[in-house]
């Protein structure tokens, strides 16, 4: 069994997953959880995600239930690569935090 998809697409995550999924070739089965109808609060749904929310990634064993991390696998599927990008933006990003040293008086 490959990739599935558990989503809604009245939802802007999930609409945005999907997206990103079409327009990258990536191969998936889209199983569609109506949120209106409550289908994400039914006990089947909560085998795949415990925390009752979509957009949920199943694959195989293995699932996910955020759609940054749903976007982030997927996208590891599309270019393995992706991730090495990372080690660039972390540092600078470190450098420029906003975080104040906390002062005690």
């Amino acid at each position: 069994m490959g990739l599935e998809l558990y989503l809604d697409l009245l939802s802007q995550p999930c609409r945005a997953v999907y997206i990103f999924a079409k327009k990258n070739g990536i191969p998936f089965e889209l199983r569609t959880v109506e949120l209106l109808k409550g289908q994400h609060h039914s006990d089947a749904f909560a085998q795949v995600n415990p925390l009752r929310k979509v957009p949920a990634l199943k694959d195989g064993d293995f699932t996910l239930a955020e759609s940054k991390w749903v976007l982030a696998a997927k996208s590891s599927k599309a270019d393995p690569n992706w991730l090495h990008g990372a080690s660039v933006w972390r540092p600078q990003w470190e450098r420029t935090s906003f975080r104040r040293p906390m002062q005690l008086s």
